[in-house]
């Protein structure tokens, strides 16, 4: 055991590619990926790495909420901590930024724990996915993201998703689109790619009166799975969208840990969840997420949002262990024109290889070290 003995942070924004409604210039008229770098050492000078990843049109966190709260509060409960007991690190964390309906900042703490995976990846000398029991398969298959108002930038995004060798395709519908536009865009895409997985996420833009008239109608279209058609505390609407069976309804937004994910499988709530482990406070929520979506026989697909470095590979090898053989919406590579990892993590066509070294398995250039300031 060498516990923790050192931690920094500092932020580090990437170069974005595209358009993405979740991002937005900044005065200055750059499009940029924020995120929050977090560096463990131990008593044997190890060192594991973790990343936050917050975009307040996404989540309510900020990088300036994230920054201080890891210097301020979390980094003094934490000096000293055993990285190898997990539980106790959530716990510690749990303790001094308390839960609201769910875990209190939970890309913050996904920092952290993300952080120990790495650090006792190193200290054992086994991958990410070798600490979770092990991963049967070496890739994961990407899906392509589509999401623009405009008819013409999505016939753009296709071929240059299909340039890029991506089979599989995954849409934005709801507000700001109507829904006679979004039964358009899933044709356009299904007639585009008539075998590929067609994956639409809503991102909580809909009614329940919307959904209900819309999900049969994209059903006909083509469309296999429908996410986060409403928020998440419009508890009674998902059980009716349940109940119609029009598409298997995914949540994202609203699950957080698998207290809720437990509670809103009794209330007949959803058919699955499209996994962010940046969301969920990192690996090791994950990870019981989805042995509980398992125990109940539940769609287990995996997401995220444009996730750099770091949280990239988390997701790769928390979905590699979990054995997701759907297409995962990971679309960092897609959006993302920087890497701190050079090419660790550029999909070979729609292909991602999880990386094999210990931890999560990057080696970060010297901007990453560059950006950091010790806590305390």
């Amino acid at each position: 055991m060498s516990r923790i003995v050192s931690i920094e942070t500092g932020r580090f924004d990437y170069a974005f590619a595209g358009e993405f409604k979740f991002f937005r210039p900044d005065s200055d008229g750059t499009v940029r990926r924020p995120s929050v770098l977090l560096r463990l050492t131990d008593e044997d000078g190890r060192q594991g790495w973790g990343q936050a990843v917050p975009i307040p049109s996404w989540t309510y966190e900020t990088v300036e909420t994230i920054e201080t709260t890891l210097s301020l509060y979390l980094a003094p409960i934490l000096l000293g901590a055993d990285p190898t007991d997990i539980d106790d690190v959530h716990s510690r964390m749990n303790q001094a930024i308390r839960p609201g309906f769910s875990v209190g900042q939970p890309l913050c703490k996904a920092a952290v724990d993300l952080a120990c995976y790495d650090l006792v990846g190193k200290q054992k000398g086994q991958a990410v996915c070798q600490l979770l029991g092990g991963a049967t398969r070496r890739a994961l298959t990407l899906s392509w993201t589509i999401a623009s108002p405009d008819m013409q930038m999505i016939e753009r995004q296709l071929e240059e998703g299909r340039e890029r060798g991506y089979r599989h395709f995954n849409i934005k519908v709801g507000s700001p689109q109507s829904p006679a536009y979004d039964l358009e865009l899933a044709r356009k895409v299904r007639a585009f790619a008539p075998d590929c997985f067609l994956w639409a996420d809503a991102n909580v833009g809909y009614s329940v009166e919307t959904a209900l008239d819309v999900l049969p109608r994209l059903a006909d279209v083509g469309v296999d799975v429908m996410e986060s058609p409403l928020p998440p505390n419009q508890i009674r609407g998902y059980q009716r969208l349940k109940r119609q069976g029009a598409l298997p309804v995914l949540m994202d937004e609203g699950i957080i840990s698998p207290v809720e994910l437990n509670e809103f499988i009794a209330l007949k709530m959803l058919d699955g969840v499209a996994l962010k482990p940046a969301r969920n406070a990192g690996i090791r929520p994950t990870w019981e997420i989805v042995n509980l979506l398992r125990a109940e026989g539940l769609l287990v697909l995996g997401s995220g949002l444009a996730d750099p470095d770091l949280s990239l590979a988390a997701s790769a090898h928390v979905f590699a262990w979990a054995d997701i053989d759907y297409p995962c919406a990971l679309n960092g590579p897609q959006f993302l024109a920087d890497s701190l990892a050079g090419s660790a993590l550029r999909p070979d066509r729609d292909q991602l290889t999880i990386p094999t070294m210990p931890g999560l398995g990057l080696s970060l250039d010297e901007r990453a070290e560059a950006a950091l300031t010790k806590c305390g």
